[in-house]
């Protein structure tokens, strides 16, 4: 959909004065059934597109609006849009998005036990700190975001391990915070002590800001893929990690480091990370975009005796993913020569509902001492 059919569509809905009045949408039920509401009184068809939800055709009442209950859901944070007289739109009743440079949609939350590891807890929480700055690798200026765990004094001298988190294809810099809720998780981890306190540092995950443009054609092709991916690191190595060393207490050695990301940020944590043993010890990839074979070229140092540097690789993808076979290849590849990793299967699809529970699997095994490597 484009920009122009979604904004007079928009215009459409809010200028009727059907619209003035505000629906109650989505609306989440005791037992976790959940009402879309819509009204487009003048709409031929009306259907939402919800994770987790086989059906879509909504039903009009007499007033103009549309409706339909899902059945039970499990306790989770579910993706969704309405696609109106086949023009997709967000739930203009719902102000919780899930914001993408190609296409935002709208979120649901139904919640669940506070064990959850993405359920806010009365526990200590940590600080999100926002940074700007001018790429003089990429050209452009950018963002990057840092979580500092709960207690974190700039002018203690305890100084903390530090993990970079890298988002996927058409997020940005917010989005392991405003959807993965890293910050949530990790404070919940840390106050059960599940995890070590921790800096976490989330940045804009392109080298080459152009990749967008197509959706994701540019993506599939390898040369501007690798492009994209070189010059990420460049930033990431040359940028932002000394702005991080030096604006925060964080550990000087390759052990107190960690690299992780999902899809499009998990293939980057595996170039980054897998070729740069000596600045991380700690490689995680979630649902990676591993959409190559050459894996001998790209990762040329990467056997048995290297993965005595490595005190962990683990690979994650969920068991309904379209990614998983090439994510099973690449375990192969790494079993076959001698490296050392574990592989991780998650129930799901390609969505932040895997990408939520990798990180509580993950981040409890960084910087732990009796750690390392991992088995298949």
């Amino acid at each position: 959909m484009t920009t122009k059919r979604f904004s007079l569509l928009l215009v459409l809905l809010t200028a009727s004065p059907a619209f003035a009045q505000r629906l109650s949408s989505p609306d989440v039920a005791i037992d976790g059934r959940v009402t879309f509401r819509l009204k487009a009184p003048d709409a031929r068809s009306v259907r939402v597109h919800c994770e987790g939800v086989t059906g879509t055709n909504m039903v009009k009442d007499d007033g103009g609006v549309w409706s339909l209950t899902s059945e039970r859901l499990e306790p989770d944070i579910y993706t969704y849009a309405f696609e109106v007289d086949g023009v997709t739109m967000i739930d203009p009743d719902n102000p919780l998005l899930k914001y993408n440079l190609l296409k935002t949609v709208s979120q649901v939350h139904v919640p669940g036990p506070l064990s959850l590891p993405w359920e806010v807890n009365d526990v200590p929480r940590g600080t999100l700190h926002k940074h700007f700055f001018r790429s003089k690798v990429v050209g452009d200026d950018r963002d990057f975001w840092v979580y500092t765990p709960p207690g974190y004094d700039p002018r203690a001298r305890k100084r903390y391990p530090v993990l970079y988190l890298l988002h996927g294809f058409s997020d940005d810099a917010t989005a392991w915070s405003s959807v993965g809720l890293a910050n949530v998780i990790l404070d919940n981890l840390i106050a059960r002590r599940q995890a070590r306190p921790m800096i976490i540092v989330m940045p804009l995950g392109y080298g080459t800001p152009e990749i967008l443009e197509g959706g994701g054609s540019r993506l599939h092709n390898p040369e501007r893929r690798q492009r994209n991916e070189e010059k990420f690191r460049d930033s990431l190595l040359l940028e932002v990690k000394p702005q991080v060393e030096k604006a925060y207490r964080v550990l000087p050695k390759a052990e107190d480091r960690a690299i992780a990301g999902l899809s499009m940020g998990g293939s980057e944590s595996l170039f980054v990370g897998l070729n740069n043993l000596d600045q991380f010890a700690w490689v995680g990839a979630f649902s990676s975009g591993l959409r190559y074979t050459n894996y001998d070229s790209r990762f040329p140092v990467l056997d048995g005796q290297a993965t005595q540097r490595l005190r962990a690789l683990w690979i994650a993808c969920g068991e309904q993913d379209g990614l998983m076979p090439d994510n099973e290849r690449f375990s192969q590849w790494l079993s076959a020569r001698g490296v050392r990793h574990q592989f991780v299967r998650t129930p799901g699809g390609h969505s932040f509902r895997v990408w939520r529970r990798n990180l509580a699997q993950f981040a409890p095994l960084l910087f732990q001492a009796d750690k390392h490597g991992g088995a298949e």
